[in-house]
């Protein structure tokens, strides 16, 4: 009864859990882990005399524990080497510092040109029952495949375990946090990851499992690791922005645009009920105004056209008799003026089609309160604008998300100098492969809502490699040249074609106009 019990509360747990850790995420932060090995000489041939694992928090600076390089501490006949998960390259290290009361060292790549991607660290709190993934380099792994001890300084990707997190807790004096991601010996220094690929530990040591109890283990906590590093000079990138996936993103934006979709139709039902409340309106009171109109002029005409025959007979009277001749005369004219205002009264009164302009012209001054105060389109959007990370619409490990500066063109050209080419779907987009970043980066610009995205690629050394090449292998054409923006897109496809379907990280960006901007 108490194991029945005990599996529904487990499995009920297990119910309970997040998103599973995102494959992808691993493999990017599997990049910068490292085996660290123990070498001696002795006078002859370089030989492993123990190893663990490392990870980059910078270029070329790695953290590790302790007890891994304890005996190159103590004995300077002992050398650290550096092996990366992959590439031909290794190098030496140099110890920068070690702490043996929390079990960190940090070390320094001293030879070669080995770089390394830095791992993030998660700067959130890290929470119960979460999904965590622990990546090193266990010795048991390694015996199981035979591999011998010349396999040890060669690149070989790290083995990756998941396990859930149990909790944080001090231990042998210092911040450790308690999980069940299996390791083993020569884990010991590597990185403890949440779902989306970022540090929040140092794998460290495991509970005996002696009897058959489930196994725990132990990593240095990053309460214990930040201020290591920053005491030795080392600034690592820190996230704080939640964990979310890609498909949530997906999903949040599909909702997000039915909502605006949704919200447009009502905006237009209710300006097509205001425009037809508005036609009605003007109609009646058109209607009323114009016969209105029309009926008095049509009446003054006929009293000036009755005033007209009284003073023309009364002329026709008086043009015999000699003492009124002079009446007579005025008679005539008056006459003739009472038949010129008739006809200019009747030739001008207003037509039934009046009411349809007026009826029209309401319309127009309605419709123009309700306008924008300007258009949506690229020529809108043009000049120089600020961009700042839209959070809530993003997913970031660890790409810097300071505001940018981004000067837009109708014509697809950035800052004057950068041309972005038109994508298949009309999308403004450009490819960025620097050699400086370990990433593959697409920006898609929308002019019309100002949004700028960039998906980032975190590729292993040789997909990154090959896209670094096929970006190589086209020439982006200036901004100005004619019919640039349709050459650069036929000239991006391909590539982006060949790009994971999602990428590792995205930064969404809201942009204004510079001077608007806070």
């Amino acid at each position: 009864m108490t194991r029945l019990i005990g599996a529904i509360a487990l499995l009920l747990a297990l119910l309970a859990l997040p998103a599973s850790a995102d494959p992808g995420d691993v493999e990017a932060a599997a990049r910068g882990v490292v085996r660290v090995v123990i070498i001696g000489g002795g006078g002859g041939p370089p030989a492993p005399v123990s190893h663990g694992t490392g990870f980059a928090v910078s270029a070329t600076r790695i953290v590790t524990n302790a007890h891994v390089v304890a005996e190159a501490v103590q004995d300077d006949t002992l050398r650290i080497g550096i092996v990366p998960s992959e590439g031909a390259g290794g190098a030496f290290a140099r110890v920068v510092a070690v702490s043996p009361r929390n079990d960190l060292a940090l070390l320094e790549i001293a030879t070669g040109s080995l770089r390394l991607p830095p791992l993030a660290l998660a700067g959130g709190a890290t929470g119960d029952l979460g999904e965590v993934a622990a990546v090193g380099y266990p010795m048991n792994v390694d015996l199981a495949q035979g591999l011998d001890m010349a396999d040890i300084f060669r690149a070989q990707p790290p083995v990756k375990s998941r396990g859930y997190l149990s909790g944080e807790r001090p231990s042998r004096q210092f911040d450790t946090i308690l999980h069940t991601a299996p390791i083993a010996r020569g884990n010991s220094g590597g990185p403890l990851l949440d779902p989306c690929g970022r540090v929040i530990g140092v794998n460290s040591f495991s509970a005996d499992s002696a009897g058959g109890e489930a196994e725990f283990y132990f990593a240095v906590s990053l309460r214990e690791l930040l201020p290591f590093l920053r005491k030795n000079g080392v600034e690592p990138v820190v996230n704080t922005l939640p964990c979310r996936s890609i498909a949530e993103l997906n999903a949040e934006e599909r909702q997000r645009m039915e909502a605006a979709q949704t919200q447009a139709r009502a905006a237009l039902a209710e300006r097509a009920e205001t425009l037809r409340e508005v036609r009605e309106t003007a109609r009646l009171k058109a209607q009323m105004e114009v016969l209105a109109s029309r009926e008095n002029r049509m009446a003054l005409a006929l009293v000036m056209l009755i005033a007209c025959i009284g003073a023309g007979y009364a002329a026709f009277v008086w043009r015999g008799d000699e003492a009124r001749r002079t009446h007579a005369r005025l008679a005539a004219a008056g006459s003739a003026a009472a038949l010129a205002v008739a006809v200019l009264l009747w030739v001008t009164r207003p037509g039934l089609a009046e009411i349809e302009e007026r009826v029209a012209a309401a319309l127009a001054k309605a419709q123009g309160k309700d306008a924008p105060a300007s258009d949506a389109g690229s020529e809108a959007a043009e000049g120089a604008l600020i961009c700042t990370l839209v959070a809530e619409r993003s997913r970031v490990t660890a790409a810097r998300t300071d505001d940018i500066a981004f000067e837009w063109s109708a014509d697809g050209c950035v800052n004057g100098r950068t041309q972005y080419g038109l994508g298949t779907a009309g999308e403004w987009q450009r490819v960025f492969a620097a050699q400086e970043d370990a990433a593959l980066a697409v920006n898609t610009y929308d002019p019309e809502t100002r949004t700028l995205r960039t998906d980032r690629y975190l590729l292993g050394q040789q997909a990154l490699a090959a896209a670094r090449e096929a970006r190589a292998a086209y020439t982006p054409p200036a901004c100005g040249v004619s019919d640039a923006a349709r050459t650069l897109g036929e000239q991006q496809s391909a590539l982006i074609a060949k790009l994971p379907a999602q990428p590792n990280e995205r930064l969404v960006y809201s942009c204004a106009p510079k001077s608007a901007a806070k």
